[in-house]
């Protein structure tokens, strides 16, 4: 078993705001969130930004984000 999972994110084309992004499960393996995307690119909102699919991987146990963060206004 791998200490390994990978994140599948949609956004839309040109978009990169976090708030705007759906996660849409997390796998096993890349294989597995590669077959997610063969599932859904297809259906209604997917299919126009066929480019939007993005697969994260990250170890368990570990963190991801460790600088902090600033709210802006």
């Amino acid at each position: 078993m791998s200490n390994k999972v990978h994140l599948l994110w949609f956004h839309t084309e040109h978009d990169e705001d976090e708030e705007n992004a759906i996660l849409i499960g997390v796998y096993d393996s890349e294989a597995a969130a590669k077959l997610a995307i063969e599932r859904l690119k297809n259906k209604p909102g997917f299919v126009d930004y066929p480019q939007g699919f993005r697969i994260y991987s990250r170890q368990l146990g570990q963190d991801s984000w460790t600088e902090g963060f600033v709210k802006s206004d």
